[in-house]
């Protein structure tokens, strides 16, 4: 992943060809970053990704071939593309598919209509390992998620058993979208003890990385779905 010197490796996956084009200039123009593929399907993007092992791939929900889903389960699970970190791309924040990308692996979303700035930095971000959440739209997301019919209530998903009373207060505040350092000052932490006890949770519950132990954080119970809605 990129460490500030490092070009940011970036796969373009939409299969609409403006907006792919539209990304790779901008991407293109941005020093510390560069195109490395562009797919215009899901298997393409597997593929790509596998090949080229991208830092970031910037990944449409709805794709023809195979969807955003699976394929962003596709990479994850590829030790040749496991390291590449996926950021699903919605038209709207609406999406409950979203929940599914980040169950699936993905490290975020963004709508399309993102402005330019933001994309990039979003960019950067994931490509630092680190999740892309907003709070209020994951919330929103994730409790459409659990009312419909079919879905895990909370309580019954994969939950976080096995955790200490001090690993299961922070994953609650990860799921409420606190950072390290705002856990830490919940907490009366220091923020290496706060990131230490993040990177326990992330391996007790065998998480990619934040944005998953904010899926759990809902599914179990520990924060409440309506809780973010506004």
């Amino acid at each position: 992943m990129t460490d500030g010197t490092r070009t940011v490796d970036v796969l373009l996956a939409d299969d609409q060809h403006l907006v792919r084009s539209a990304f790779a200039v901008l991407i293109a123009a941005t020093p510390g970053m560069r195109v490395v593929g562009e797919a215009g399907t899901g298997r393409q993007a597997v593929a790509l990704a596998r090949e080229r092992a991208p830092d970031v791939v910037l990944m449409d929900i709805r794709m023809p071939d195979l969807d955003g889903i699976e394929a962003t389960r596709l990479i994850v699970a590829d030790e040749r593309s496991a390291r590449s970190r996926v950021l699903v791309l919605t038209t709207y924040d609406t999406d409950e598919y979203v929940v599914a990308a980040l169950r699936a692996g993905a490290s975020g979303f963004l709508v399309k209509d993102t402005r330019p700035a933001e994309l990039l930095a979003a960019v950067h971000t994931v490509a630092g390992g680190e999740a892309l959440l907003s709070p209020g739209p994951t919330a929103r997301l994730i409790a459409r998620a659990l009312r419909a019919p079919g879905a895990p209530r909370p309580g019954t998903a994969v939950g976080p058993g096995g955790l200490t009373e001090r690993e299961r207060q922070v994953l609650t505040l990860v799921g409420r979208g606190l950072n390290n350092a705002e856990i830490a000052e919940a907490l009366g932490l220091s923020p290496l003890t706060a990131k230490t006890h993040v990177s326990r949770v992330m391996g007790k519950l065998a998480a990619r990385d934040r944005a998953q132990l904010v899926i759990v954080a809902y599914e179990s119970g520990l924060v409440t779905p309506g809780a973010g809605e506004g």
